[in-house]
């Protein structure tokens, strides 16, 4: 009732005939135990959400089932260390790993090079608007912006004939040099150099699930995102949780997540 509704400790008191300091007790004496299910094939979603600075969850979801199996509560910056403790952890569970999708993190997806690995269209998306700005004025950069937006609406062929048509039409831009008044030149363009060659750098684990369809990898992150924001949305109820308290409503909501019913 507490974790999967949107019902306070008062109204589960109400609700269940006990005394609002009953539902507390009975609550407080509550641990947080970890995701479980049967070991089987799997295509792991790896990604972190924070509360503020000094606590989140590190979180593996199985795309093909929707199933949480395994979550860890941090307090720093997610790490390369965590990701690689939850994925060796599946794979002494007996868990076949079929591939990875994450975002950008660097040194992820050399971590695991025995993976097919997918790196989340959106985050890229996410990456090019932060560096063009949500409303580029350059036509350069308008141009570049509305390929970008195409990214995960079409197929591969197609965006990467887009993106050389784009850095035919505008190499010489790109190659621009200003100079400094020591002397010194640097390129004119550097946020659209640097979005540019993000996306050809990224270009060979933009597309992993289209050049190996077998390992049903999907293109996003976005079902772990829709997660963890319908978790926030519930901890927003539960307002004044202590630490411990709220790891264990996280817990059991990550726990009880199944999205197909």
């Amino acid at each position: 009732m507490y974790s999967s509704g949107y019902r306070t400790v008062r109204d589960v008191a109400r609700e269940t005939g006990v005394s609002r300091s009953t539902a507390h007790r009975y609550l407080h004496s509550l641990q947080a135990k970890a995701s479980s299910s049967k070991p089987r094939e799997v295509v792991a979603m790896l990604d972190t959400t924070y509360w503020g600075r000094d606590f989140g969850v590190v979180v593996i979801k199985d795309y093909k089932s929707g199933r949480v199996l395994w979550h860890k509560f941090i307090n720093h910056k997610e790490r390369l260390a965590d990701y690689k403790e939850g994925v060796d952890q599946l794979v002494a569970d007996g868990y076949v790993i079929k591939g990875i999708v994450s975002d950008g993190l660097k040194g992820l997806r050399e971590m695991f090079p025995q993976y097919r690995f997918q790196l989340c269209q959106f985050h890229q998306l996410q990456t090019i608007r932060l560096k063009l700005t949500g409303n580029p004025k350059m036509p350069a950069s308008v141009e570049l912006m509305a390929i970008v937006k195409m990214l995960t609406k079409t197929d591969k062929e197609s965006f990467v004939g887009m993106l050389d048509q784009w850095h035919e039409k505008w190499a010489d831009f790109l190659a621009e040099r200003s100079e400094n008044a020591d002397g010194k030149t640097f390129y004119t363009h550097k946020r659209l150099r640097s979005a540019y060659f993000s996306l050809r750098r990224n270009m060979p684990w933009l597309w992993t699930f289209y050049d190996y369809p077998e390992t049903e990898l999907p293109n996003t992150n976005n079902a772990i995102e829709a997660l963890f924001s319908d978790i926030k949305t519930k901890l927003r109820i539960h307002k004044g949780l202590s630490l411990e308290r709220r790891k264990v409503l996280i817990s059991e909501l990550l726990s009880a997540h199944n999205p197909h019913g």
